[in-house]
């Protein structure tokens, strides 16, 4: 019997699914549960919640540091992501061609990528400093400003300033992911346009773009979604200030949550961030189920 069950294909993958699945249901389903169901309570910390039902998200729609917090959200994460692309796609094609160094330079990219969040956080706060400055202090001295820069003390600025920190430290990862693609690319493909008088540019409009769409969908997929759930840099960085200018969802759920003690709250907070990040799984699922985008195609 058990040979015959070990012989059996499909019982045997489920069977090597069985640890990940435990690990999965721990790690993942059971504190996604909980925190569902603490946003329907009042939960406090050192005080065991009631149940409030929708009071918590009545509460949080009508709240302007709330409200504040998924427009932060919203622009800091396409913001960062199209410059992400944009850098990240110019990236790939440059690594792809025969460089001297090519090997070198393709590890130096992914420097930003490997330095831990925390690090790489209180770098840029020492760049952005406003009495240490790099920027301002190299600005002076060209004689482009007569004062430092205030990076993270005006509210404008502050989220600027964070996008630039989240666009060096994701850039690496699009482009290597972007490289990898090209590479798979035939190159008699691009010689056939050659031959048939493609420019450069008709050549990577309708040969590059085209096979690398699917790539471009996952890629950007997990791009949104690592800049969309993003705590460290901010936290780190700004910790929501100036005046909650910087806060995205993440961080305010923490803030509510933990320094604030209010744990129904902040896992309210957290629980809304869940229809944008299912908005952005299923355009990409669905994008790669149209035949035309992995045929490059228009439909």
């Amino acid at each position: 019997m058990l040979p015959r069950m070990l012989n059996n294909r499909n019982l045997l993958g489920l069977l090597f699914m069985l640890p990940t699945a435990i690990l999965l249901l721990l790690f993942l389903t059971y504190p996604l549960g909980l925190g569902v169901w603490l946003g329907f309570t009042d939960t406090k910390i050192g005080r065991v919640g009631e149940w409030v039902g929708l009071s918590n998200y009545i509460f949080l729609i009508g709240d302007s540091v709330a409200q504040l917090s998924l427009f932060n959200t919203v622009f800091y994460t396409v913001t960062a992501s199209v410059f992400k692309f944009a850098l990240g796609l110019w990236l790939a094609l440059l690594l792809n061609r025969n460089l001297p160094f090519k090997s070198f330079f393709r590890a130096i990219v992914l420097l930003p990528w490997i330095v831990p969040t925390a690090l790489s956080a209180l770098a840029f706060w020492w760049i952005y400093d406003a009495q240490f400055s790099i920027i301002s202090w190299s600005l002076e001295r060209m004689g482009l400003i007569d004062r430092y820069i205030d990076f993270l003390g005006v509210p404008w600025m502050a989220r600027i300033s964070t996008v630039i920190a989240n666009v060096w430290r994701g850039v690496p990862f699009v482009a290597i992911s972007l490289l990898a693609g090209l590479q798979t690319i035939p190159p008699s493909l691009y010689e056939a346009a050659a031959i048939d008088g493609a420019t450069p540019w008709q050549q990577f409009r309708y040969v590059t773009l085209p096979l690398l769409t699917p790539i471009i969908a996952v890629v950007m997929t997990f791009s949104v979604l690592f800049t969309f759930t993003d705590f460290q840099l901010i936290y780190v960085l700004t910790r929501g200030g100036p005046l909650n200018a910087t806060h995205l969802m993440a961080t305010l759920s923490f803030q509510r949550a933990i320094p604030g003690g209010s744990l129904g709250e902040g896992a309210a907070l957290a629980t809304m961030m869940v229809p944008f990040l299912l908005a952005a799984i299923m355009f990409s699922y669905f994008g790669l189920q149209r035949r035309g985008w992995q045929q490059g195609g228009d439909k």
